[in-house]
């Protein structure tokens, strides 16, 4: 499998949120990717990060892909615009250590196409990082190339830590 280095940069700037995780959650909540998905899921930062109002659809969504075979995605998010355009937003997640394979995200687009071929697709992939920071990476394909077209942090915060401002 052909290998992206999603490894998040050292020196981009966190975004501080409030976290918004409920605390029973975060009490019994392992450093794996179903914990990573929930701490986006509850703190909104697919939001965020896109600028769309978006609602998860499915978690593990597994499904067969013409030439391809069985695809799967480890969460599906639609979202709308303020022009009332729709996005389909798969998202892959990986733990702290973890890499993502190019072919995800391929597989992610090939699954996006077949199944919502009218919508837009935003490929996400989210990675814990060290300090409760999680980095996210949205996708376009360039020259029939996967790239990666964004990537922030968002460092999730107790409310008071937060400031106005992000910084």
């Amino acid at each position: 499998m052909r290998t992206i280095n999603l490894t998040p940069s050292r020196i981009l700037h966190a975004i501080k949120v409030p976290d918004a995780t409920p605390g029973i959650v975060e009490l019994y909540s392992l450093q794996d990717e179903q914990a990573l998905l929930a701490k986006v899921r509850y703190n909104r930062l697919i939001d965020i990060f896109t600028g769309l109002t978006c609602y998860s659809l499915q978690n593990h969504l597994r499904t067969h892909v013409p030439e391809l075979g069985q695809v799967e995605t480890d969460e599906l998010y639609v979202g709308i615009e303020r022009g009332g355009s729709h996005y389909v937003i798969p998202v892959q997640a990986k733990a702290r250590g973890e890499s993502l394979g190019i072919v995800q995200i391929e597989q992610d687009l090939a699954l996006c196409e077949h199944k919502f071929p009218d919508v837009s697709c935003r490929p996400i992939a989210a990675q814990f990082m060290k300090d409760n920071v999680i980095a996210l990476f949205s996708f376009i394909i360039d020259d029939g190339e996967v790239r990666v077209l964004d990537e922030k942090h968002y460092r999730l915060v107790e409310a008071e830590e937060a400031s106005k401002s992000g910084r």
